[in-house]
C-alpha cells in the first residue's frame, strides 16, 4: 500500500470538528460518489462520532443505518447515548446535510463476557490471492471515492452482466498505507462496492442503498495484510427493490461481519 493523491482517510476523519452538540465536516470531493457521500462513508462518520462523543464504549456489536437522503455539502453528525446498561450501550447517531436529514443510525455496543455458547463463522470458499485477481473498477467508470481503495474481483460477476448470478466477491483494502485501523476504516470499506443488483442491469441506471444492517462477529477485527474478502449476493429483487446478503472475512479466513441491505433500483 502507498500514499495516494487527495485526502487520506486519516485526514478526512481529522477534519471532523466540534459543532454544537456534535461534529461537522465538509467532505473532500475525492470521497464522494457523485455529489454525495456513499453509504459506507456515512456509516463510518456515525461510528467515528459515536466514539468521540461517548467515551469508554465497549466493542461495537451491531449497527443499523437508514440512508434517508443525500449526504452532501457541510454535514453535521450527532451521536447520543439512548441507554447505558451494565454491559451494553445503545447510541443513536444522525447525519444532516445541506438538503436535510441524510442518515439515522442505531449503534449497539456490548462488553465481552464468559460464555459456554461458542460457534465460529464458516470460512469462505478458497478464493484466488488478491495479487492474482483483476481490478474490479474500470478506470473510466469508478466513482471518485474508489481511488482510495484497492479492489480486486475474486469471484461472481461484474455489473452489467445480465444472466449471471447476481453476486460480487472482492478482495478490498484501503490503498493508502497510512490509513488507521479500527472500525471507521472497516465500515468505510465494507460498503465500497456497488450492489450486486447491478449485475442484472442491462444498461447503466441509478441505484440507491436504503438500509444497511451490519453485525460484527469479532470484537476487534484485524487483517495482517490489510486485505479483506467481501462477498455480496442478491437473494430477492422485484418492484424496484432488491435485498442482499453480505459477508466480510479477514485475510486469515475468519468471519468478522455479516450484513444485509435493501437497495432501490431505477430500471
Amino acid at each position: 500500500m502507498t500514499q495516494i493523491p487527495g485526502t487520506s482517510f486519516r485526514q478526512m476523519l481529522a477534519s471532523l470538528v466540534p459543532d454544537g452538540e456534535g461534529l461537522a465536516i465538509d467532505l473532500p470531493g475525492d470521497w464522494l460518489q457523485g455529489r454525495t457521500a456513499y453509504g459506507g462513508l456515512t456509516g463510518a462518520l456515525c461510528v467515528e462520532a459515536a466514539a468521540r462523543l461517548n467515551p469508554d464504549l465497549p466493542p461495537l456489536r451491531s449497527a443499523q443505518f437508514a440512508l434517508v437522503g443525500p449526504a452532501s455539502g457541510r454535514l453535521q453528525v450527532t451521536a447520543q447515548a439512548v441507554r447505558r446498561g451494565k454491559s451494553a450501550v445503545v447510541i443513536e447517531a444522525a447525519v444532516t446535510g445541506e438538503a436535510g436529514p441524510a442518515a439515522r443510525a442505531l449503534l449497539t455496543y456490548g462488553a465481552g463476557r464468559d460464555s459456554r455458547v461458542l460457534r465460529t463463522g464458516s470460512g469462505p470458499a478458497a478464493p484466488p490471492a488478491p495479487e492474482a485477481c483483476p481490478a474490479f473498477f474500470a478506470a473510466d467508470r469508478a466513482p471518485s471515492f474508489a481511488r482510495h481503495f484497492d479492489v480486486r474481483l475474486a469471484g461472481g460477476a461484474r455489473p452489467l452482466s445480465p444472466g449471471a448470478e447476481p453476486r460480487i466477491t472482492v478482495w478490498i483494502r484501503h490503498r493508502d498505507g497510512e490509513t488507521p485501523g479500527g472500525l471507521p476504516a472497516l465500515v468505510a470499506l465494507a460498503d465500497a462496492i456497488p450492489s450486486p443488483a447491478l449485475v442484472l442491469f442491462p444498461e447503466v441506471a441509478p441505484f440507491s442503498t436504503m438500509t444497511w444492517s451490519l453485525d460484527l462477529t469479532a470484537a476487534d477485527p484485524t487483517s495482517a495484510s490489510g486485505w479483506w474478502l467481501l462477498d455480496s449476493v442478491i437473494d430477492a429483487a422485484g418492484g424496484g427493490y432488491a435485498t442482499q446478503d453480505m459477508s466480510l472475512w479477514n485475510d486469515a479466513g475468519e468471519l468478522v461481519a455479516r450484513a444485509r441491505q435493501m437497495v432501490a433500483v431505477f430500471i
